[in-house]
């Protein structure tokens, strides 16, 4: 049986699996210095100092630090730059498998750039720790502007690349997710899973609008699900899996403090939700750090921490047979250590 004082221990060495990771906002803080000295020079930033500006006084503030940041990635060596050492940053905290979200209409200081070539960076970066980790790609089509067709079509010229999705963030309020039925549609029909941010940054109806109008495999945050009962009862009973990140909702004030997250709600009523970290570098956390934030807030147990990463294998985009072996690493690894 595992003591209070080896829980750090216990979640540190579980086998996990996180679903809603930015690459961009998952970059070691020393790699992102690396790339901040590459472009501007002698204009010296510590550590510290980007401590200090991953610091939010709202999530339009945050979005506005996002772009910041992602001005220092300029060139395709960059993304597998950033690639390889988020892979051999989630690896060190065993994590088995993600699916992580890239933004290539981010790229915004080459206008010509490529998505394609965006994602062949990408997957050189991680195929250096492809021994360690199994990394799945999701595309962010971004909410920038409305058509994003052309876009998608570029997206689909790279599946090979280990691409099984596309999502929807940025900017919530200001882009609905109805304005991208179209494009979602046409994913769909091309293989592709979809996600949307939704629920974060709006209210409810985004989170119904992203179920009714884009028919989403799953809901990228969701957190203000709670403020429409029949929308938290009808994702419990069709068990549409939810992407929560609790610490992240903390930083850029989507909810004041963690003891006032809907997500212990939602689990205990049987919702779907998976436990992620969202941007871990610009919020200072970690899968390890959110795990056992619920387990301080919400009085959880290690049979609840077990259960909640059940689920995110259970929402999970990979094979069934990676799914049995991840679910199987997990379980065997509980049972001798709780059980």
């Amino acid at each position: 049986m595992v003591s209070n004082k080896n829980i750090i221990t216990f979640i540190g060495d579980l086998p996990k699996v996180e679903l809603h990771l930015h690459l961009e906002g998952a970059i070691p803080l020393n790699a992102l210095l690396q790339l901040i000295e590459k472009y501007q020079g002698n204009d010296y930033i510590t550590i510290g100092d980007l401590e200090k500006r991953f610091t939010y006084t709202d999530f339009s503030h945050f979005i506005n630090t996002w772009y910041w940041k992602n001005g220092f990635i300029r060139e395709y060596e960059d993304y597998q730059f950033i690639a390889e050492h988020v892979a051999l940053s989630l690896a060190e905290q065993n994590i088995r498998y993600a699916e992580i979200y890239f933004s290539p209409s981010d790229f915004r200081e080459k206008k010509d750039s490529l998505p394609q070539e965006i994602a062949y960076a990408i997957r050189k970066g991680l195929n250096k720790h492809s021994d360690k980790i199994k990394i799945n790609l999701i595309a962010d089509l971004v909410r920038d502007e409305e058509d994003k067709s052309p876009q998608l079509k570029q997206i689909l010229e790279v599946k090979d690349q280990g691409i099984i999705g596309i999502g929807l963030g940025g900017k919530e309020k200001e882009f609905p997710p109805y304005l991208f039925t179209n494009v979602f549609r046409e994913a769909k029909k091309e293989g592709l899973r979809t996600t949307c941010h939704a629920g974060e940054a709006a209210g409810p109806d985004y989170i119904w609008q992203a179920i009714k109008n884009l028919n989403v495999n799953r809901i990228g945050h969701g957190t203000n699900a709670y403020k429409d009962s029949e929308l938290v009862q009808y994702l419990v009973e069709k068990q549409i899996p939810v992407e929560m990140c609790p610490l992240s909702n903390v930083k850029t004030n989507v909810v004041q403090f963690l003891d006032t997250h809907p997500i212990n709600e939602f689990y205990k009523k049987t919702m779907l939700v998976s436990v992620n970290t969202d941007d871990p570098k610009m919020f200072g956390t970690s899968l390890e750090n959110e795990y056992i934030s619920l387990i301080d807030t919400f009085n959880l147990d290690l049979s609840d921490i077990y259960k909640l990463a059940q689920n995110g294998i259970k929402s999970a985009w990979c094979s069934e047979n990676t799914k049995y072996e991840l679910n199987s690493e997990l379980t065997q690894y509980y049972e001798r250590h709780v059980t």
